[in-house]
């Protein structure tokens, strides 16, 4: 009880000292030293108020309402990280379902990925959230359930750098389907225009193109520049041959560059060329319905419709 009393009286003591500090301050003969000695008294006070607060809300935070608060919280956080998990699956379950299918099409083994940045410099790039970590690696390809995306250019442990087979950089071997013949084709980089033609120009100058005819990566050595198999895109238009001793052509991709979603970095590639075995199915031409009428003539009716020389 001695400390508690003690402590009454320095607080009543203090407490008389700071009215009649204000009692003076009002007064016109206030001197320097009392002004000296409300401002030291200020400080006190003020301090032992700071103190105070802070150890009121330590306190409070300490409390049993306080833990409920915070598992509150935690509680709420969860509950909306689950949420936009949910809507994350449903709204990307379709084109992870694509991106499987075209693996076992074609024999891919891939670690899906997601994309998270997008590059800002002269180069079509985007960032996907897996890396070395993950077995990634520099020169592997990128897919999704449409076709081919691009090719990985830098490695992280969690992250890695894809630059876009629609870049103008990007020169993509190709294969016609299905005489094999074989092309590159470059695309036409950073426009306005997000359903711009790429151009494609064959090997050979015997090579048959046509409006319809389907591209997909071809084989190289070691698989540096993209697995073999993929879906590139479909021929749109044909160009003229003046200059040019092979074939030209307007290429329309599969993959949607301004939507990209969920997608696979090749890391094993297949251990057979897939071929054309990956390529979606082309549209079916709507069959053409010809309508055949016959003409009865009634009995006793003259051809041109005009009455019988009898009638």
């Amino acid at each position: 009880m001695r400390d508690t009393r003690r402590t009454r009286w320095v607080l009543v003591v203090l407490l008389v000292v700071a009215l009649g500090l204000i009692a003076l301050d009002y007064s016109d003969g206030t001197s320097a030293i009392f002004r000296g000695m409300r401002s030291v008294a200020g400080s006190v006070f003020g301090g032992a108020e700071h103190a105070a607060s802070s150890v009121g809300r330590f306190f409070s935070g300490s409390g049993s309402s306080g833990s409920q608060v915070t598992q509150l919280q935690k509680e709420v956080l969860k509950l909306r990280t689950q949420l936009n998990e949910e809507q994350l699956s449903q709204a990307q379950y379709a084109q992870l379902h694509k991106l499987l299918l075209v693996a076992a099409a074609g024999q891919y083994r891939v670690v899906a990925a997601d994309v998270i940045g997008i590059g800002q410099g002269f180069q079509q790039t985007v960032t996907l959230d897996t890396g070395s970590a993950d077995g990634v690696r520099v020169n592997d390809t990128v897919v999704n359930g449409q076709g081919l995306v691009g090719q990985v250019t830098a490695v992280t442990g969690s992250t890695c750098t894809v630059l876009l087979a629609s870049d103008t950089t990007s020169v993509i071997g190709v294969a016609v389907a299905p005489s094999g013949q074989l092309g590159w084709i470059n695309g036409p980089g950073k426009t306005a225009d997000t359903g711009a033609l790429w151009r494609a120009q064959m090997l050979s100058s015997t090579a048959a193109l046509k409006v319809g005819s389907q591209f997909v990566t071809s084989s190289s050595a070691k698989n540096r520049s993209f697995v073999p198999g993929v879906p590139v895109g479909v021929v749109s238009k044909i160009l003229n041959r003046a200059g040019s001793l092979t074939a030209i052509a307007m290429v329309r991709p599969y993959v949607n560059f301004s939507a990209l979603g969920i997608v696979g970095v090749v890391i094993v590639p297949p251990k057979h060329n897939p071929r054309f075995s990956v390529l979606p199915p082309l549209p079916r031409p709507v069959p053409t319905v010809t309508k055949t009428v016959t003409v009865t003539a009634r009995p006793g009716a003259h051809p041109s419709g005009s009455p019988s020389p009898g009638g």
